[in-house]
């Protein structure tokens, strides 16, 4: 299996619906609309695509993203900088090969140079320990529970500290912002430079 994860492009956004709305009940049914405000906003959209297919897709903002998420509001409520993880979904047939942790993996690497903390929800109901589990050797810790609005399932709140962010901060952002290198730069998204923060910026 050939496996690349990389940005999201426009032509990849059927795939991506296709991935989610069929996942099952442990990932909220999500429209053409929602998927496009995701793509026109989100500071985080990679998928991971194998042979040629789309095998999986993470989406994640930060703290000033305009979102609405309950999940999301919760952290934004309670911590001043961090990265949320809305939604990680692998396709069922790409299940139980790692994908989660690459993914993880790659998020890490994107949020622990521009905040402290990477956070995510985990329903509770119904009871999934493989996915508990999964975010606490991850490194996760639970922060918090609330029930969703609307359909009043119980989520796990989960945060994890990212301990390079303290050494980015004081060699990096305090001191004009991150080296200009391409694994770096932000994802390119709808307004091109006038619309994105700019890359660095430990105030935007």
């Amino acid at each position: 299996m050939v496996l690349a994860v990389r940005d999201v492009c426009e032509h990849d956004l059927d795939a991506v619906l296709a991935v989610n709305n069929a996942a099952g009940e442990g990932i909220l049914p999500m429209s053409k609309a929602q998927l496009r405000h995701f793509f026109d906003t989100a500071d985080y959209f990679r998928v991971a695509e194998a042979d040629g297919t789309i095998a999986g897709f993470l989406v994640a903002m930060r703290e000033n993203a305009d979102h609405d998420s309950p999940n999301f509001l919760w952290f934004r409520e309670r911590l001043p900088r961090f990265l949320y993880v809305d939604r990680i979904v692998i396709a069922r047939n790409n299940r139980r090969h790692g994908l989660g942790r690459v993914f993880y993996s790659d998020v890490q690497s994107y949020a622990e140079v521009r905040v402290p903390q990477l956070t995510c929800e985990v329903f509770l109901e119904p009871r999934d320990d493989a996915t508990l589990l999964f975010h606490g050797s991850f490194g996760f810790h639970e922060v918090g529970q609330q029930r969703m609005p609307g359909s009043d399932r119980p989520v796990s709140l989960l945060s994890k500290d990212l301990c390079s962010y303290d050494f980015v901060r004081e060699r990096y952002l305090d001191q004009g912002g991150l080296p200009d290198l391409p694994w770096l730069g932000e994802r390119p998204r709808a307004g091109s430079a006038d619309t994105q923060r700019a890359v660095g910026n430990p105030h935007a």
